[in-house]
């Protein structure tokens, strides 16, 4: 089993940057794909990128060039780079450790891009 801990997010102006964190506890970490979604208000839970325990990664449209998802498996942790940020990222953003049809959540970190 894997417990996920989401960190980092907050209040920033547009343009400005962030980086999320996502702590994981439980063996075996180095084997998940794990992926960022975040779900805004009113809108679904989206996948806007992932990466795979090879470190092959993958984006949404709307995050491309804009957004870095790296791992650090000694530390068992992921992060999420957001640079040049929007009124439309604003959302609870999610981390998701997945294997084999399995997979755990974290309770999810606020992301608001307001000025």
């Amino acid at each position: 089993q894997v417990q996920l801990v989401e960190s980092g997010g907050g209040l920033v102006q547009p343009g400005g940057s962030l980086r999320l964190s996502c702590a994981a506890s439980g063996s075996m970490f180095s084997t998940y794909v794990m992926g960022w979604y975040r779900q805004g208000p009113g809108n679904q839970r989206e996948l806007i990128a992932r990466i795979t325990s090879g470190s092959i990664t993958n984006y949404a449209d709307s995050v491309k060039g804009r957004f870095t998802i790296s791992r650090d498996n000694a530390k068992k942790m992921v992060s999420l780079q957001m640079n040049s940020l929007k009124s439309e990222d604003t959302a609870v953003y999610y981390c998701k450790a997945s294997r084999g049809g399995i997979y755990y959540w974290g309770q999810g970190t606020q992301v608001t891009v307001s000025s």
